[in-house]
């Protein structure tokens, strides 16, 4: 084996019970052989090489590409196995250390995100086929964080609840104008002109997700009252009751949150609201995974709130309200990856055996990330005015209760919400 790969294997996995037997076929053992038995093989010297020089890159490419098989165990046993480790992480080692301070110090270039270069990000990751995301995600096609009332909720259930959440805090009344930055498939969108009436815009770069949400708008007879633009933000001209954004902060980049504060602040009306609904990191500020980068979302960043809420105060913007969700991504996560699995061979069908092998290990390396590594959610409440919303949070759980009994009772929908409102 790989001196180095050995040496890195021994300071980070000093519990669990991991088995690497290396492409001349001699076994070491790592761990206190105590939890799930794993074993891995390498196929060549050079993914052992790779591994160890660049675990944060290589693994994943590793796994992709067959530089290593599981005997026993499969990558999310393995990363769990990693982070809930005791000793000393890899990024101790030296040359750990010197490439994450190559990629922090550049990590303002990466997220350059132009209106071109965001337009070519989107299409990267969501102009993959839809049938792929319909194998894993809720009927709806929530592609972001569910909101688990209680640990025994369906992400079907989960994924309705964030709706209501996210409802509760814009208190969205009939006919108001609503803007969804980010829209993805419409389904959020969709909930506030079905359930409460609203005159929504939806805005997206991806071709796939415009052409499907607006197809759903008109399957559910909600064309006059829900439209999803191909449009970048930056370039709409309007002016909005209430805006909101779910997943879409985190493809924005760092030197790009003063622009997008400013439209925010631009396209809110003098009484609006606004709440941002994005994964943030529970530490201090640092870099974007490199395999995450390079595979999956090119350009994306996950901030910490330091760098958020400075921006957010010299906007002009007043900040009335800061939740954060802690595991509530991780069974989210927990829900698609079992999904995933579930209907591989579906997947493989629609690309390879490397794609699945791909999206395997995005699936279980982003839940171990809010496992064990300080992803969270925050959802930040904005407005003009200090007196924009209620002064206490009960609005939002009486709002919640209002609307559960709507989506349990097709018939009362819009009709109870102009009685209400």
């Amino acid at each position: 084996m790989f001196a180095l790969l050995k040496t890195a294997a021994s300071h980070i996995i000093t519990k669990g019970n991991l088995t690497i037997t290396d492409s001349r076929g001699v076994t070491h053992q790592f761990g206190d052989q105590t939890g799930k038995p794993i074993q891995i093989r390498f196929t060549s010297a050079k993914w052992e090489r790779e591994v160890a020089l660049d675990p944060a890159l290589k693994l994943g490419e590793a796994y992709m590409e067959g530089g290593f098989i599981f005997v026993k165990g499969d990558i999310y046993t393995l990363l769990e196995t990693i982070f809930e480790s005791t000793g000393p992480i890899a990024e101790n080692q030296l040359w750990m250390k010197a490439f994450s301070f190559i990629r922090t110090a550049t990590k303002r270039f990466a997220q350059m995100n132009t209106l071109r270069r965001s337009a070519k990000n989107v299409e990267h990751h969501y102009d993959l086929s839809g049938k792929l995301y319909e194998l894993f995600l809720d009927p709806d096609r929530q592609y972001s964080c569910g909101y688990f009332e209680n640990p025994h909720v369906s992400l079907a259930e989960a994924q309705l609840a964030k709706k209501r959440h996210l409802a509760a805090k814009l208190q969205v009344k009939q006919d108001e104008k609503l803007l969804d930055i980010g829209c993805g498939w419409g389904g959020l969108g969709l909930y506030f002109a079905r359930v409460l009436g609203a005159n929504v815009t939806g805005v997206t770069l991806s071709h796939e997700q415009h052409g499907i949400a607006n197809q759903r708008a008109k399957d559910m007879g909600l064309s006059d009252k829900a439209k999803f633009l191909l449009l970048d933000y930056r370039k709409l001209d309007d002016s909005f009751d209430k805006i909101v954004s779910v997943g879409m902060f985190e493809h924005v980049g760092i030197g790009h949150y003063k622009e997008y504060f400013d439209h925010v602040k631009r396209l809110m009306k003098p009484d609006g609201r606004f709440v941002l609904h994005s994964i943030g990191r529970s530490g201090e500020p640092g870099a974007t995974n490199p395999w995450i980068a390079k595979y999956i979302f090119p350009g994306g960043y996950i901030p910490s709130l330091s760098e958020v809420i400075p921006v957010i105060e010299k906007s002009g913007l007043i900040i009335t309200d800061i939740e954060i969700l802690r595991l509530h991504y991780a069974e989210t996560l927990k829900a698609w990856r079992e999904a995933f699995l579930a209907h591989w061979d579906e997947a493989k069908a629609l690309y390879d055996e490397r794609f699945c092998r791909m999206w395997e290990f995005y699936l279980a390396a982003s839940e171990s990330a809010f496992r064990w590594q300080g992803m969270m959610v925050f959802q930040i409440q904005l407005a003009h005015k200090q007196d924009a919303v209620p002064l206490t949070r009960d609005y939002i759980t009486e709002e919640e209760a209002r609307l559960e009994k709507i989506d349990a009772d097709p018939n009362l929908k819009v009709a109870k919400n102009k009685k209400s409102n």
